[in-house]
């Protein structure tokens, strides 16, 4: 067992294959496909060495890196622009602030999953306003819950102190799917295009669109409530 431990150290750090990331990653983020990771590369978000016949190879640092820059996309809609001063500015070892949002994670850290009873004690929610807010299709019907599910449930009970239940909220439910078809039909000139390059643009659009819309109703909010401010 040692010398199996020595030769693995004289051998170097273990580096993996475009297919091997994708068994580790896809289960979080299954939109992720081989051509998404050359496009990622062609972007200069992550670097993987080459072998002598130019097959790739990816560290371990190469898979978190990954895994920060698909969370970005997936959990706060950053364009590839913005993702790339982001990830600038940590490897410069500066902590950025996602505008609005909490500090982007450090680069070792991983997405926590929480199972129903974890998300339950975590949020201080009750099992019924958690069955509220999956029937309002505010919260995903599943076992596993991401930190936006732990994130959306706090929020919820939070409110739910005041008076607003999840029944309440499915007009911002249909205002939100309202808004997605605006980012479709925004992007459908462009979305036609099958190959790695242009499935990645309209990616990109339609977060930055997503982006942009969160801004205008964060704005349209802070607004209004001089309406309902003594």
């Amino acid at each position: 067992m040692a010398r199996s431990a020595a030769q693995a150290t004289e051998a170097g750090p273990v580096l993996l294959s475009i297919g091997q990331v994708l068994a580790k990653l896809t289960p979080e983020f299954p939109e992720l496909t081989p051509s998404k990771l050359r496009f990622l590369e062609e972007q200069g978000l992550v670097a993987p060495s080459r072998t002598p016949s130019g097959y790739r190879k990816f560290s371990a640092s190469d898979l978190e890196r990954l895994k920060l820059v698909l969370g970005m996309q997936r959990d706060h809609y950053l364009p590839l622009k913005v993702i790339r001063d982001h990830l600038a500015d940590i490897d410069a070892g500066a902590t950025p602030l996602i505008a609005g949002g909490p500090a982007l994670p450090n680069m070792l850290s991983t997405g926590r999953r929480h199972t129903r009873d974890e998300l339950l004690r975590e949020s201080g929610a009750s099992a019924q306003l958690l069955s509220d807010a999956v029937s309002a299709s505010l919260l995903p019907a599943t076992d596993v819950f991401d930190e936006e599910a732990l994130r959306v449930l706090t929020a919820l009970a939070e409110l739910g102190r005041r008076g607003i239940e999840p029944r309440h909220l499915r007009a911002v439910r249909a205002a939100v799917e309202r808004e997605l078809g605006l980012i479709e039909s925004a992007v459908a000139p462009i979305a036609h295009r099958r190959d790695a390059s242009g499935r990645a643009k309209t990616a990109d659009t339609a977060q930055e669109i997503a982006r942009q819309l969160d801004v205008v109703r964060s704005s349209l909010l802070r607004t209004g409530l001089d309406r309902v401010l003594p």
